[in-house]
């Protein structure tokens, strides 16, 4: 081989090595990665606004429309929503209403009523009681 292939060769290999991962200047560099929002963006200003007895389209007209509205669950409504930064940790909210008689019962979920303070809501998770079903004969 002549001293051109090999000065080829070697310029070659040392351009592929400048791109891969061990170059110092490969973590310095990151590519730009978007927010990701999915569902229903719920605050506490509107959770505040929802009271007992209000009729479902009251409930629809402070949050909105839910992002799940179960056939099965028909007197409970979702609203989910997930935020992926496109750096950290994903955030992700739940609010549970409930319905009886068209009316609103009760809402469960991560974000609650503003009560005046200004500590942050902690994580709460909601055990849902499923009622036993009826023996039949």
């Amino acid at each position: 081989m002549k001293l051109s292939s090999y000065l080829l060769i070697f310029i070659t290999l040392w351009g592929s090595t400048a791109c891969s991962r061990l170059n110092p200047a490969n973590s310095y560099i990151k590519p730009y990665r978007i927010d990701v929002r999915q569902g229903n963006w719920v605050t506490q200003e509107m959770v505040s606004q929802l009271k007992p007895g209000q009729t479902r389209e009251q409930v629809k007209f402070v949050l909105g429309s839910p992002l799940m509205a179960d056939m099965f669950h028909a007197d409970r409504w979702d609203y989910i929503y997930r935020l992926q930064p496109g750096r950290g940790e994903a955030e992700q909210r739940r609010i549970t209403v409930f319905f009886q008689d068209d009316k609103l019962v009760r809402v469960g979920g991560n974000v609650i009523a503003d009560d005046g303070k200004k500590t942050p809501p902690k994580e709460t998770h909601q055990i849902i009681d499923i009622p036993a079903s009826a023996k039949t004969n």
